[in-house]
């Protein structure tokens, strides 16, 4: 009964059918993380694109 316990644990230990998720899911919190971490100068830079696509949309139609 003991090695039955052994085998199964050594299967479960080595299965990597749900790897691809938990992959995953730490990529998404690394990305959170970093975008915590530089949201006021993530916003700067999206600010600043969007005020140069406005003024350059502004010389199209003058």
């Amino acid at each position: 009964m003991m090695s039955t316990f052994w085998m199964n644990a050594k299967r479960f230990w080595s299965d990597e059918e749900g790897l691809g998720t938990l992959e995953m899911i730490l990529i998404i919190a690394v990305l959170i993380a970093v975008v915590l971490v530089f949201r006021k100068e993530i916003v700067k830079v999206v600010e600043g694109l969007i005020a140069t696509a406005g003024d350059k949309s502004q010389e199209v139609f003058e």
